[in-house]
């Protein structure tokens, strides 16, 4: 029997086990990947049998991620070295490539793919929901220091995703909670917020997550659905050729468009290449066993190259000298922000 190849939907799961009907999921042949959260994770033990079990569910390939940014965001704790929101690399820049190591390096040691990060979102100080999450204010620091943060990744075996394109720290409104709209022209828009995943492209950045927003200016479609920001500025304009993740179907900032499979299906048309249905088991379901199931070798090839390479197993990994020294810096920057 020929090995199930990466499908276009990414899961979740309910806790820190697998149920017979995950297992099922798991295995479905539009399955192609796994976001595990908060809920699912106790420990680093506890972790790296949840993900043996997963990729063992799976007859093929799967890909396994995480939400590991810092700060707010930062779904494994226990075990691992506290990361401190990306605004704080503007004050010690010296730090966004050794945080960006540690961070991959503790990820891929339990068997984990990769981390949606970095956040290339510049922060105008009027969204919350990004906030701090962002770089720096200005666009070319952004880019300086999440390029770094990237190097830093890579270095340790990890792809980056920047997300969330084109931008989503101009809009007051959460996309998980309502569908927000930036008026801003489009002119505006690419002087400042592209700078960002514009440098990252030419730096051959493997991933993008487009932002559940409205540019009304340029789309009356969420960006994350529309052919013109996936296809004609990103992939032509820009020259992106890696992996679009949609964000989360199940965020309110998506409901506008239809049920969850008229979700799949216009993020899929407009060009992204993974979608996600996460804290919605049912609708993960529906999208499943509806959406038609189809082959891309471009698509393959793209989340392909979202596997994780680790340098060093868990045990050799805390043994290293290195590991030691960047958890110690990075613990430390954390504990002056607190």
């Amino acid at each position: 029997m020929r090995a199930l190849p990466i499908g276009p939907v990414m899961i979740d799961l309910e806790g820190h086990d697998l149920s017979a009907l995950d297992k099922e999921k798991i295995n479905h042949p539009n399955t192609g990947a796994l976001i595990l959260f908060a809920r699912n994770y106790d420990n680093p033990e506890q972790i790296l049998a949840l993900v043996k079990a997963i990729r063992a569910a799976r007859k093929g390939d799967i890909l396994v991620a995480v939400d590991q940014e810092g700060g707010r965001v930062q779904r494994f704790k226990n075990g691992f070295t506290r990361l401190p929101p990306a605004i704080c690399y503007a004050a010690t820049p010296e730090l966004a490539e050794t945080a960006g190591w540690l961070m991959a390096a503790e990820v891929l040691s339990v068997d984990v793919d990769f981390s949606f990060a970095p956040v290339l979102d510049v922060d105008c100080g009027i969204s919350e929901i990004i906030g701090n999450r962002a770089f720096a204010l200005e666009p070319e620091q952004a880019a300086q220091l999440a390029g770094a943060f990237v190097k830093g990744m890579r270095s340790a075996g990890m792809a980056a995703t920047g997300k969330h394109f084109p931008g989503h720290g101009a809009v007051a409104a959460d996309s998980h909670l309502a569908l927000p709209v930036d008026p801003r022209p489009l002119a505006e828009i690419r002087a400042r917020d592209l700078l960002p995943f514009r440098a990252l492209i030419e730096q051959g950045l493997e991933a993008i997550m487009p932002a559940h927003v409205v540019y009304t200016e340029v789309d009356e479609m969420p960006a994350g659905f529309s052919e013109i920001w996936l296809q004609r500025i990103l992939r032509q304009e820009l020259g992106f050729d890696g992996a679009i993740f949609s964000d989360d179907l199940s965020m309110e900032g998506a409901a506008g468009v239809g049920d969850f499979l008229d979700r799949a299906q216009l993020a899929q048309q407009a060009g992204c290449d993974m979608l996600l249905v996460c804290n919605n088991p049912a609708a993960a379901e529906q999208v499943l066993d509806k959406l038609p199931i189809t082959q891309n070798s471009d698509r393959e090839r793209r989340l392909q190259a979202m596997r994780g390479r680790p340098k060093l197993d868990r045990t050799h990994l805390l043994k290293s000298e290195p590991w030691r020294q960047a958890a110690a810096q990075i613990l430390q920057l954390t504990e002056t922000h607190a």
